[in-house]
């Protein structure tokens, strides 16, 4: 692990203005993976020692925390993120009975995966952020509930040793672990409140799963699946064309600036594994103004093959799936998509099976890998 400064200012929050005005935070190296623990994906906060003040689900929010001055409930004031009590010590004298030093959250990741880095967010948190963080991981496969994970009977690997963080800031923690995990310990030392978790890395599917299916989409991000580049990433990132399920608004897709020159947009994709692709959709949803004119679809197999189109050139409508039938099967391992002129899509789903090499690979690399 190695930790990556973050920086906090010392303005009153209390003084108006933008909220993130004194918010500082550092480019991260690992940002480029996808989140394994977004929300969308299926990950959860299924459990945490406290949450007095602000609920464990918070963590995972998308987006940035929100912080209104004068939101006061029952408990004290309201935070964006999870918040515990003040410790007061241990033992029989505690006012709540624990054994612990420590508060902590259970964190059961919606895409398992071998982790690059973790950002612990602290933002609006100034002088209510824990002294120092430190993240554990575990690999267990099925549904296992809170008390089989605590039990004693998991292994837990250390990502994150216990490190001071910084408040009102991102935190990020490089990790150089190679090994698949399924769930965390997220611990905050003693006490104090995290705005929001973030979990990059890369998606390492279960291949026996993926054989049953037969038909799957072999760009999911879910699957496996991920964007390698693009050429343009002004408003959106290109990982959003490859998340799961629709896109529910306008930001939740992909959109390029307005270009003024005679080239075109393109984003470029590695497969889970190599596949045989029979079938595409490309989904404009929420692009009104703003869909791509045209698009078409280009597969490779290898690093270094040579780019074949499936789809030419085709005409798109705002606001609209469109599915395509392939004439003929199409095997690659990296597959693109380029929109003419510029604009955006919301969605590329590609839809095939593994080949008998893409699933000796996948198989290969999920058993190195611990799963």
């Amino acid at each position: 692990m190695t930790a990556i400064p973050s920086f906090t200012g010392d303005a009153n929050p209390y003084g108006g203005g933008d909220p993130y005005a004194d918010y500082r935070t550092a480019d991260f190296p690992f940002t480029q993976y996808a989140d394994l623990a977004a929300r969308q994906l299926g990950t959860g906060v299924i459990a945490a020692n406290d949450e007095f003040f602000a609920q464990r689900e918070n963590l995972l929010v998308p987006g940035r925390a929100e912080f209104d001055p004068e939101h006061f409930g029952h408990k004290g004031k309201i935070m964006d993120g999870w918040e515990t009590r003040r410790r007061r010590g241990t033992g029989a004298d505690h006012p709540w009975p624990t054994a612990e030093d420590h508060d902590w959250a259970l964190v059961r990741l919606g895409a398992p995966g071998v982790i690059r880095g973790i950002i612990v967010d602290t933002a609006h948190f100034r002088g209510n952020y824990p002294q120092a963080v430190s993240v554990e991981a575990a690999s267990v496969e099925g549904a296992p509930t809170p008390e089989e994970l605590l039990s004693g009977d998991v292994k837990w690997t250390t990502l994150v040793p216990r490190t001071a963080v910084g408040g009102h800031a991102t935190n990020g923690f490089a990790v150089d672990v190679e090994q698949r995990f399924t769930h965390l310990r997220v611990n905050q030392h003693p006490d104090g409140g995290i705005a929001r978790l973030r979990v990059h890395g890369e998606v390492v599917p279960d291949p026996r799963w993926l054989a049953t299916l037969g038909t799957f989409d072999v760009v999911a991000l879910e699957n496996g699946g991920s964007a390698e580049d693009a050429s343009n990433l002004f408003y959106s990132p290109a990982s959003n064309t490859i998340q799961p399920g629709r896109s529910r608004k306008m930001d939740d897709g992909w959109e390029t600036r307005r270009r003024r020159d005679q080239g075109n947009d393109w984003i470029s994709y590695r497969l889970v594994a190599q596949s045989q692709i029979r079938a595409l959709e490309i989904d404009t949803a929420y692009l009104k103004g703003n869909s791509a004119g045209w698009a078409s679809v280009s597969v490779r197999d290898g690093d270094g093959g040579e780019w074949a189109e499936v789809l030419p050139r085709t005409r798109l409508q705002p606001d609209t799936n469109h599915r395509f039938v392939l004439d003929t099967p199409a095997v690659g391992t990296h597959a693109r998509v380029d929109i003419y002129p510029d604009g955006g899509i919301s969605r590329l789903r590609l839809f095939g099976s593994l080949t008998d090499e893409g699933t000796a690979r996948l198989t290969a690399r999920h058993q190195e890998l611990g799963g």
